[in-house]
């Protein structure tokens, strides 16, 4: 039975970021569903193909020339319905963590940090969004956090990451307004995913009840009823795990 009652027969879906954990939940979730013709698994980091409809490829979030050979070599026989954006960073060994203070501020790790998680999924939206099927429901998302919610930042700290998730939230509406101009069908949104096991949240988790730690598996399948249930009522505004939106 289909997840994806709102979009045609025979959707073509493209995961940026499928090595990672939420990634690759969505690729086996996209690759099972009947309506569901193609899966292009993307990353920079090679996984095995598990499935016959996947095709897999290789793209660098930082270097626009992949993103934009991945874009040109997915669409080359038919357009995409469906382009999930599921990469981010918050941690890298112990050189990169998230701020406690203002004094633990540092260029280059902001640099990093805005490239994953803002520039990157910009430059994706730049390639990918012309190869979008025009004339019916298509959706360009990218996951967001609820940290980048300004209005709900009431404990501060983590700097990078709270302004790289509100910068890709600015980008995803201001994507939003110009795609409806054309294409009033499209969907921009950012998603939630909520806390989920996976290697970015790890070190933070401790504290995180077990019902509300899932597992990405689990959180892929509420992501992917939130892409079957938006409409472009809900272009450029960022969507929780539970359908609700995110305040900006």
């Amino acid at each position: 039975m289909t997840a994806l009652t709102t979009f045609p027969p025979q959707t073509r879906v493209a995961v940026i970021g499928a090595s990672g954990g939420v990634g690759q939940a969505l690729v086996a979730l996209f690759a099972n569903d009947p309506r569901v013709e193609r899966v292009f698994a993307l990353s920079r980091t090679p996984f095995p193909v598990f499935s016959p409809n996947v095709t897999r490829g290789e793209l660098d979030l930082e270097n626009e020339a992949s993103i934009e050979s991945c874009a040109l070599s997915v669409a080359a026989d038919s357009p995409l319905d469906i382009v999930v954006v599921a990469t981010g960073i918050l941690w890298s060994g112990d050189k990169l963590r998230p701020e406690k203070s203002m004094q633990e501020l540092d260029i280059e790790k902001l640099a990093k940090v805005f490239a994953i998680n803002a520039t990157g999924p910009a430059l994706v939206a730049k390639h990918f969004l012309p190869n979008l099927r025009k004339g019916s429901k298509t959706v360009f998302a990218a996951l967001s956090a609820r940290v980048g919610s300004i209005g709900d930042n009431r404990l501060g700290g983590w700097y990078s990451y709270r302004a790289s998730k509100a910068a890709l939230n600015m980008l995803l509406k201001t994507l939003s307004i110009e795609q409806a101009r054309r294409w009033p069908e499209a969907v921009i949104v950012g998603l939630h995913p909520g806390t989920v096991n996976t290697e970015l949240s790890a070190p933070f988790t401790k504290r995180t009840p077990p019902q509300k730690l899932f597992s990405p598996e689990i959180s892929a399948g509420h992501l992917v009823k939130v892409l079957d249930r938006v409409t472009p009522d809900d272009s450029g505004h960022v969507i929780a795990w539970d359908g609700q939106r995110v305040e900006n």
